[in-house]
């Protein structure tokens, strides 16, 4: 009889989880999903998750590093376990971005920072492999498929601008794909693209449509593992549909792209965007969409929506309040027309410490409603390579995540953020700081950064749940006590409060809801009703996140 019960239990238990799983799948099929209101979660695909130890050492990689210059065993398969145990979609995570996943130099290179190997992932040496200390091919599918279940996207990062630097054994790139000098000024347009970005950091020539053959060292590579004639043959159809030049960025392209087309990933942030011709980038997103839709013609069943391919490029230093034009001094660059989707926003880290929520949060709907109308921008707080994150002794977490979350525009979380983990990691040079592994322990273990964790849940699931959060119309209710505004898309109208002074709040929500209408505050969990247009609203925070039931 016990045996019986214990039976019973499991099968109830696997049942709720069954159903569990389904209403999250069906939830994610039928919820608006526009990249304008996405909640992107940014990591470094080597310091997530440790899914699987036996990848952790390759091509001889024991030199020792500058502290967290080398590999530390993050990969693909930790990042998909994550995924599996509902961590990304607790936090409201819509889209994971990864760092380059492409097989990086085999060994290590000084320039001043002490020992360092590719863990980053922007050190490329093959565009067609995958990296083995990130797993394989397999890997990755794998998480598509199961992030795409989940109502997840994916976006891997993509380098056309430059190869990974040289070392005894990573030789050079032919004079004919690569410049090895002069090395960028930024004075100016020309300085800035037609140079290296820093010293032993070959740059693509970009900018040439001469025909060029396979690196030899390439072709020796592919020869010994015994695929050359397939990547030969597949470059030949390449070229031949396209009618490209065999020039070194569409080979690159191509190899890019191969990663729509074979794992249906669902878009590419754009690294060093400023450093190359803008035309690359539009050439590149051609490219990028056919081969979306080659993915959607082979896959018809792995088809999440009619989303089209999302393009946002890193030009650094680009701010909400350029509009679309980039200056370099002597010349302005529009990057979006014909080519992204959105800009990463150097801006908001500023903003965040110099206004007032309602200020920014006006400024930025006025912005995206206006000069950047059809277009988006990227919002982050903190990032793998920007040394002045808004918050980096991580005092202020609540307030990050109210200005990430809350501002309009596409979010991005970097890991991290959720937990408080330490950016100021005591013996590390540089970037290498913002780079630690991820804080699972003061997770699983630390009482405080358990409340930090909540409260991003909180506003992640609710900017999830409601589009209108990042991509609709910002009006402002009220600053009488704290700050209560509205954002309407469409149909979907919600309510948020925040800095909140008073626990008893009454507002006029008479052009938003009818009177009768059940009103309920997801960050409390408590029900209210119109009445006579007005909402009686009694909470224990200084926040509410108001939603129709």
């Amino acid at each position: 009889m016990k045996n019986l019960l214990i039976i019973l239990s499991l099968f109830f238990i696997f049942s709720c989880q069954e159903k569990s799983e389904s209403k999250k799948i069906a939830k994610s099929d039928t919820q608006e999903f526009v990249w304008e209101g996405a909640n992107v979660y940014f990591l470094l695909t080597d310091r997530f998750n440790n899914g699987d130890v036996s990848n952790d050492l390759n091509f001889g990689r024991t030199q020792e590093t500058g502290k967290l210059r080398g590999f530390e065993g993050g990969d693909i398969k930790g990042i998909t376990q994550k995924i599996k145990e509902g961590y990304f979609t607790d936090l409201g995570i819509n889209a994971i971005w990864m760092t380059p996943v492409v097989e990086q130099i085999h060994g290590g290179t000084d320039e001043g920072t002490g020992m360092s190997y590719g863990y980053h992932g922007y050190w490329a040496k093959d565009w067609t492999n995958i990296d083995p200390n990130y797993g394989t091919k397999e890997d990755l599918k794998e998480l598509v498929d199961l992030a795409h279940k989940n109502g997840i996207r994916i976006l891997l990062d993509a380098v056309i601008n430059h190869t990974g630097p040289v070392t005894e054994k990573d030789p050079v790139w032919p004079s004919n794909w690569v410049r090895t000098e002069p090395q960028c000024e930024y004075s100016n347009y020309e300085n800035t693209i037609t140079c290296t970005l820093v010293k032993n950091l070959p740059d693509i020539r970009t900018e040439s449509n001469e025909n060029v053959e396979l690196p030899p060292q390439l072709v020796a590579k592919w020869k010994a593992e015994g695929r050359y004639e397939q990547e030969a043959k597949e470059l030949d159809a390449f070229f031949e549909r396209t009618g490209h030049p065999k020039a070194p960025r569409f080979y690159i392209m191509k190899w890019l792209t191969d990663y729509i087309i074979e794992f249906g990933i669902d878009g590419y942030r754009v690294d060093t965007v400023k450093h190359t011709e803008e035309f690359v980038w539009q050439e590149f997103k051609q490219e990028c969409d056919f081969a979306f839709e080659e993915f959607k013609r082979n896959n018809p069943d792995k088809v999440l929506d009619d989303t089209n391919f999302y393009l946002v490029g890193e030009v650094y230093n680009y701010a909400i309040s350029h509009g679309k034009a980039f200056d370099f001094g002597d010349k302005k660059v529009n990057y979006f027309d014909n080519a992204f989707n959105s800009l990463i926003n150097f801006e908001i880290k500023w903003n965040a410490k110099q206004m007032e929520a309602n200020k920014v949060f006006k400024k930025y709907d006025s912005l995206l409603n206006t000069s950047l109308k059809g277009y988006g921008v990227l919002n982050y707080m903190t990032s793998h390579d920007d040394g002045q994150p808004f918050d980096k002794d991580r005092s202020q977490p609540y307030k990050t995540a109210n200005m990430l979350l809350l501002t309009p525009g596409t979010s991005q979380v970097y890991y991290g953020d959720e937990s408080a983990r330490d950016l100021t990691i005591e013996g590390t040079v540089g970037d290498a700081t913002l780079r630690s592994f991820m804080n699972w322990n003061d997770i699983h273990k630390n009482e405080d950064t358990n409340k930090v964790l909540h409260h991003w849940q909180k506003l992640g699931q609710f900017r999830a749940n409601h589009m209108a959060v990042g991509a609709g119309r910002h009006q402002l209710i009220s600053n009488d006590n704290g700050l209560v505004f509205s954002r309407v898309r469409n149909g979907d109208k919600v309510v948020i409060g925040l800095h909140l002074t008073n626990q008893n709040v009454t507002i006029d929500v008479s052009n938003l809801y009818e009177d009768g209408d059940q009103i309920s505050d997801f960050y409390s969990n408590k029900v209210f009703e119109v009445n006579n247009g007005m909402l009686e609203i009694t909470t224990d925070n200084d926040i509410f996140l108001l939603e129709k039931k």
